[in-house]
């Protein structure tokens, strides 16, 4: 089972996820994305630790996550990845166009045929005003698209607001 998991800022789209991961049954793993470059992106790490089981394993990987899913993934685990909007400001701030297509086609190749279940967490942007710099209008760009790419592979898409969940997709 994958799942796509969607909300803005402190939409409860992580808490969401964390819920669905620990109701699972299985041998939870979170793999976080996020990179820790200052204090206010310490903070939220922090914040997400503080809420996460001891038991559950933890892989930091900000780049090369189908790679990394390919590896865990079993029957008997629960792979959770939060977020994949900032794995995607990691590829882009790379400035590598040939490694951010390598990595982006290996996760949607890879995506459909993972065994366990699969959480992917990611921020909406799309909801607001275009954004005025380049990289910024590539951000929101690449995060639609692929949103868009990974709703198709997911057997479950849920957009979160407010702390609730609407489901766009399955059941």
């Amino acid at each position: 089972m994958r799942e796509l998991i969607l909300g803005g800022a402190r939409s409860g789209k992580s808490r969401l996820a964390e819920r669905l991961a620990s109701e699972s049954g299985l041998a939870v793993t979170y793999i976080a994305t996020g990179q820790a470059y200052d204090d206010e992106m310490r903070a939220r790490i922090a914040l997400h630790a503080g809420r996460r089981p001891a038991q559950w394993g933890l892989v930091e990987e900000p780049v090369c996550l189908a790679g990394t899913l390919e590896t865990l993934a079993s029957p008997e685990r629960c792979l959770l990845v939060d977020c994949l909007t900032l794995w995607l400001t990691n590829l882009l701030m790379l400035d590598d166009a040939e490694r951010f297509s390598r990595e982006r086609e290996a996760l949607l190749h890879c995506l459909p045929a993972l065994p366990g279940r699969i959480i992917l967490v990611s921020n909406e942007t799309g909801l607001g005003v275009v954004p005025m710099g380049e990289l910024t209008r590539r951000y929101v760009d690449e995060a639609g698209w692929l949103h868009q790419a990974l709703a198709e592979r997911c057997e479950h898409v849920v957009l979160t607001v407010a702390g609730l969940p609407m489901t766009l997709k399955g059941a």
